[in-house]
Protein backbone atom coordinates (compact mmCIF):
# COMPACT_ATOMS: atom_id res chain seq x y z
CA UNK A 1 0.00 0.00 0.00
CA UNK A 2 0.69 3.28 -0.82
CA UNK A 3 0.65 5.31 2.66
CA UNK A 4 1.75 8.57 1.41
CA UNK A 5 -0.80 8.33 -1.27
CA UNK A 6 -3.33 6.43 -0.17
CA UNK A 7 -6.40 7.86 -1.80
CA UNK A 8 -4.13 8.19 -5.31
CA UNK A 9 -3.41 4.44 -4.87
CA UNK A 10 -6.78 3.03 -5.06
CA UNK A 11 -8.52 6.32 -7.59
CA UNK A 12 -5.74 6.31 -9.76
CA UNK A 13 -5.27 9.73 -11.89
CA UNK A 14 -6.13 13.43 -11.70
CA UNK A 15 -9.61 12.03 -10.00
CA UNK A 16 -7.47 10.54 -7.06
CA UNK A 17 -5.55 13.76 -6.65
CA UNK A 18 -8.33 15.92 -6.64
CA UNK A 19 -10.43 13.51 -3.98
CA UNK A 20 -7.11 13.25 -1.79
CA UNK A 21 -6.83 17.00 -1.64
CA UNK A 22 -10.77 17.33 -1.29
CA UNK A 23 -10.28 14.97 1.80
CA UNK A 24 -7.10 16.62 3.89
CA UNK A 25 -9.48 19.80 4.27
CA UNK A 26 -12.67 20.46 5.73
CA UNK A 27 -12.33 24.01 4.12
CA UNK A 28 -13.51 25.18 0.58
CA UNK A 29 -11.88 25.26 -2.24
CA UNK A 30 -11.84 27.13 -5.52
CA UNK A 31 -11.34 25.83 -8.36
CA UNK A 32 -7.90 27.05 -8.89
CA UNK A 33 -6.40 26.34 -5.43
CA UNK A 34 -8.08 22.28 -5.96
CA UNK A 35 -6.04 22.57 -9.25
CA UNK A 36 -2.86 23.54 -8.30
CA UNK A 37 -2.75 21.45 -4.92
CA UNK A 38 -3.73 18.47 -6.84
CA UNK A 39 -0.97 19.09 -9.60
CA UNK A 40 -3.38 19.04 -12.79
CA UNK A 41 -4.37 21.75 -14.88
CA UNK A 42 -7.62 24.12 -14.18
CA UNK A 43 -9.45 22.36 -17.46
CA UNK A 44 -8.92 19.08 -16.01
CA UNK A 45 -10.43 20.15 -12.52
CA UNK A 46 -13.30 21.68 -13.89
CA UNK A 47 -13.90 18.75 -16.17
CA UNK A 48 -14.05 16.68 -13.12
CA UNK A 49 -15.52 18.66 -10.25
CA UNK A 50 -19.72 19.17 -11.76
CA UNK A 51 -19.33 14.94 -11.94
CA UNK A 52 -18.15 14.84 -8.50
CA UNK A 53 -21.00 17.17 -7.65
CA UNK A 54 -23.64 15.23 -9.59
CA UNK A 55 -22.32 12.02 -7.40
CA UNK A 56 -23.04 13.49 -4.38
CA UNK A 57 -19.39 13.09 -3.09
CA UNK A 58 -19.18 17.06 -3.18
CA UNK A 59 -20.66 19.91 -2.63
CA UNK A 60 -20.79 23.08 -4.73
CA UNK A 61 -21.27 26.83 -3.07
CA UNK A 62 -21.22 29.38 -5.75
CA UNK A 63 -20.14 33.04 -4.40
CA UNK A 64 -19.92 34.52 -7.61
CA UNK A 65 -17.64 35.11 -9.45
CA UNK A 66 -15.95 32.33 -8.44
CA UNK A 67 -17.59 28.38 -7.01
CA UNK A 68 -16.21 26.50 -3.77
CA UNK A 69 -16.12 22.86 -3.56
CA UNK A 70 -15.90 20.61 -0.77
CA UNK A 71 -15.91 16.92 0.21
CA UNK A 72 -19.14 15.66 1.67
CA UNK A 73 -17.83 13.87 4.79
CA UNK A 74 -21.51 11.97 5.26
CA UNK A 75 -21.58 10.44 1.81
CA UNK A 76 -20.77 6.43 1.65
CA UNK A 77 -17.98 7.07 -0.66
CA UNK A 78 -16.19 10.08 1.12
CA UNK A 79 -16.58 7.79 4.05
CA UNK A 80 -14.02 4.93 2.36
CA UNK A 81 -12.41 8.24 1.07
CA UNK A 82 -11.63 9.80 4.52
CA UNK A 83 -10.76 6.22 5.91
CA UNK A 84 -7.65 5.70 3.04
CA UNK A 85 -6.90 8.95 3.97
CA UNK A 86 -6.42 8.22 8.22
CA UNK A 87 -4.79 4.46 6.83
CA UNK A 88 -1.63 5.11 8.39
CA UNK A 89 -3.26 5.77 12.01
CA UNK A 90 -5.55 2.81 11.36
CA UNK A 91 -2.77 0.58 10.48
CA UNK A 92 -0.75 1.82 14.03
CA UNK A 93 -3.97 0.91 16.08
CA UNK A 94 -4.29 -2.15 14.65
CA UNK A 95 -0.63 -3.31 14.82
CA UNK A 96 -1.16 -2.83 19.02
CA UNK A 97 -4.38 -4.39 18.97
CA UNK A 98 -2.95 -7.66 17.57
CA UNK A 99 0.30 -7.16 19.38
CA UNK A 100 -1.83 -6.87 23.01
CA UNK A 101 -4.25 -10.26 21.41
CA UNK A 102 -1.34 -12.26 21.60
CA UNK A 103 -0.86 -15.33 23.89
CA UNK A 104 2.08 -13.42 25.22
CA UNK A 105 2.29 -10.17 24.59
CA UNK A 106 5.59 -8.44 24.04
CA UNK A 107 7.25 -6.27 26.59
CA UNK A 108 7.00 -3.53 23.32
CA UNK A 109 6.25 -3.04 19.75
CA UNK A 110 7.86 0.03 18.17
CA UNK A 111 7.52 0.58 14.63
CA UNK A 112 10.20 2.81 13.25
CA UNK A 113 11.70 3.69 9.37
CA UNK A 114 9.34 5.19 6.65
CA UNK A 115 6.52 4.49 7.93
CA UNK A 116 6.72 5.74 11.88
CA UNK A 117 8.03 9.11 9.71
CA UNK A 118 4.76 8.27 7.29
CA UNK A 119 6.65 8.62 4.24
CA UNK A 120 6.22 4.85 3.22
CA UNK A 121 4.86 4.34 -0.26
CA UNK A 122 3.97 0.90 -2.12
CA UNK A 123 7.53 -0.64 -1.93
CA UNK A 124 8.86 0.17 1.54
CA UNK A 125 9.26 -2.53 4.68
CA UNK A 126 7.32 -1.78 7.39
CA UNK A 127 10.45 -1.93 10.13
CA UNK A 128 9.06 -3.31 13.77
CA UNK A 129 10.83 -3.61 16.88
CA UNK A 130 9.65 -6.13 19.30
CA UNK A 131 10.55 -6.38 22.62
CA UNK A 132 10.87 -10.14 24.41
CA UNK A 133 9.14 -11.02 28.01
CA UNK A 134 12.61 -11.96 30.77
CA UNK A 135 11.34 -14.91 30.82
CA UNK A 136 10.88 -15.77 27.18
CA UNK A 137 13.81 -17.07 25.59
CA UNK A 138 15.39 -15.92 22.10
CA UNK A 139 14.28 -19.51 20.79
CA UNK A 140 11.12 -20.08 21.84
CA UNK A 141 9.11 -21.88 19.47
CA UNK A 142 6.26 -21.07 20.41
CA UNK A 143 6.81 -17.38 20.94
CA UNK A 144 8.84 -17.50 17.62
CA UNK A 145 5.30 -19.07 16.05
CA UNK A 146 3.27 -16.52 17.59
CA UNK A 147 5.58 -13.41 16.50
CA UNK A 148 5.35 -14.92 12.84
CA UNK A 149 1.37 -15.14 13.10
CA UNK A 150 1.49 -11.68 14.14
CA UNK A 151 3.72 -10.61 11.22
CA UNK A 152 1.69 -12.45 8.66
CA UNK A 153 -1.07 -10.54 10.22
CA UNK A 154 0.30 -7.05 9.19
CA UNK A 155 1.65 -8.19 6.22
CA UNK A 156 -1.79 -8.41 4.83
CA UNK A 157 -3.48 -5.82 6.40
CA UNK A 158 -1.16 -3.47 5.01
CA UNK A 159 0.18 -5.43 1.42
CA UNK A 160 3.32 -4.15 2.51
CA UNK A 161 6.69 -6.59 3.65
CA UNK A 162 7.27 -6.67 7.58
CA UNK A 163 10.72 -6.54 8.98
CA UNK A 164 11.32 -7.81 12.43
CA UNK A 165 13.89 -6.81 14.68
CA UNK A 166 13.48 -9.03 18.41
CA UNK A 167 15.53 -8.28 21.41
CA UNK A 168 15.39 -8.56 24.72
CA UNK A 169 14.28 -5.92 27.22
CA UNK A 170 18.00 -5.76 28.73
CA UNK A 171 19.41 -5.49 24.93
CA UNK A 172 16.41 -2.98 23.89
CA UNK A 173 17.80 -0.44 26.89
CA UNK A 174 21.31 -1.23 26.31
CA UNK A 175 20.88 -0.02 22.77
CA UNK A 176 18.26 2.44 23.51
CA UNK A 177 21.30 4.83 25.58
CA UNK A 178 23.77 3.44 23.35
CA UNK A 179 24.83 5.76 20.13
CA UNK A 180 24.59 3.28 17.03
CA UNK A 181 22.70 5.07 14.19
CA UNK A 182 20.04 2.96 14.03
CA UNK A 183 18.66 3.29 17.60
CA UNK A 184 19.15 6.85 17.74
CA UNK A 185 16.46 6.86 14.21
CA UNK A 186 14.30 4.73 16.53
CA UNK A 187 14.93 7.12 19.47
CA UNK A 188 13.82 10.20 17.16
CA UNK A 189 11.66 8.31 14.79
CA UNK A 190 9.86 5.37 16.85
CA UNK A 191 6.00 5.01 17.37
CA UNK A 192 5.19 2.50 20.20
CA UNK A 193 1.78 1.26 18.97
CA UNK A 194 1.85 -1.87 21.89
CA UNK A 195 3.54 -2.09 25.92
CA UNK A 196 6.56 0.32 27.22
CA UNK A 197 7.43 3.88 25.87
CA UNK A 198 11.17 4.46 24.55
CA UNK A 199 11.37 6.29 28.08
CA UNK A 200 10.63 3.04 29.86
CA UNK A 201 12.52 0.93 28.19
CA UNK A 202 15.45 3.06 28.46
CA UNK A 203 15.09 3.45 32.08
CA UNK A 204 15.18 -0.25 32.81
CA UNK A 205 18.86 -0.10 32.89
CA UNK A 206 19.20 1.68 35.96
CA UNK A 207 16.17 -0.18 36.63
Amino acid sequence: MDFVRPIEAIVPGAQGRVLAVLAETTAELNLRTIAQLAGISQAQASRLLPNLVALGVVERREVPPASLFRLVPEHVASRALLALARSTDTVLHEMGRLAEALPRPPVSVIVFGSFARREADADSDIDVVVIRPTDIDEDDDTWSASLEAWRRDVRRLTGNPVELLEVSVDEAATKLNGRAQLWADIRRDGRVVQGLSIDELRAVRSG
